[in-house]
């Protein structure tokens, strides 16, 4: 089946100009054309589209991608591979940054009085005053975040770092309990869930049964949040939440 540019733009989400720019420089050209001398695109043609958009959603070049796909050792199963290998990559990358956004969340963003290279080798490359106007929407009129920000202003790099360490040692062993199939409501996972309430009374502000059941709340309701602990691990979210409100219960 032969298709019209319009119809592909249509199909492939891209545009007409798009198109033709492809095969202007010999990127996409298409198999045949129309007696009247219009291009028309076969289904080789639209497998070639389909690569071309995922390297350019991956965000390589144009010329980058035709030296790719021009290859002559290369298959399907090759860019299939090595697609699947940049979004692992893309993917970890990802994860790093939500991982950081939550972080720097749970700490309040605010007054955290550190060098630029300090920054750096807690943050990564992310900026905690980024999300510091949210935060105090959401929180700033309440005590726990007085507290929270008063504490935060006093914190060294070490701090931060056991801070960091802390929460990713944490994280290890309630993903361990997870994917072992105990019960979120079960003595171990509330045990976790426990260990997550007194790491947030320590290092910000004294965080009741309360809030850490608002707090586990608000990891299902902010997709935000949910996605950051989906992207630890499948299902990680509900069963914190499940587990906080768990151990609340069970403490009560």
């Amino acid at each position: 089946m032969a298709y019209t540019v319009g119809q592909v733009a249509r199909l492939a989400g891209v545009t007409v100009r798009a198109l033709h720019h492809y095969d202007e420089i010999g990127l996409l050209t298409p198999s045949g054309r129309s007696g009247a001398g219009y291009r028309r695109y076969s289904e080789p043609d639209l497998e070639r589209l389909q690569l071309i958009r995922y390297y350019r959603e991956l965000g390589f070049p144009l010329e980058e991608i035709a030296a790719i796909l021009s290859d002559p050792a290369s298959d399907p199963g090759a860019h299939l591979r090595r697609q699947h290998e940049l979004l692992t990559v893309w993917i970890k990358r990802l994860q790093e940054m939500v991982a950081a956004i939550e972080f720097a969340m749970e700490a309040s963003k605010l007054n955290i009085n550190l060098t630029p290279q300090e920054r750096f080798e807690v943050f990564g490359d992310f900026e905690p005053e980024a999300h510091a106007e949210e935060a105090e929407q959401r929180w700033g009129g309440t005590d726990a975040y007085q507290e929270s920000n008063r504490r935060a202003s006093s914190y060294t790099k070490q701090d931060w770092l056991r801070i960091k360490g802390e929460n990713e040692d944490w994280g290890r062993r309630m993903i361990a309990l997870l994917t072992s199939g105990a019960p979120a409501d079960g003595p171990a996972a509330r045990e976790l869930a426990e260990e997550h309430r007194q790491q947030i009374s320590r290092w910000f502000y004294e965080c009741s049964y309360e809030i850490h059941t608002g707090l586990a709340d608000m990891y299902l309701a902010d997709e935000r949040f949910t996605a950051h602990y989906e992207a630890m691990a499948p299902g990680l979210a509900e069963y914190l939440a499940e587990a906080i409100h768990a151990n609340a219960i069970n403490r009560a």
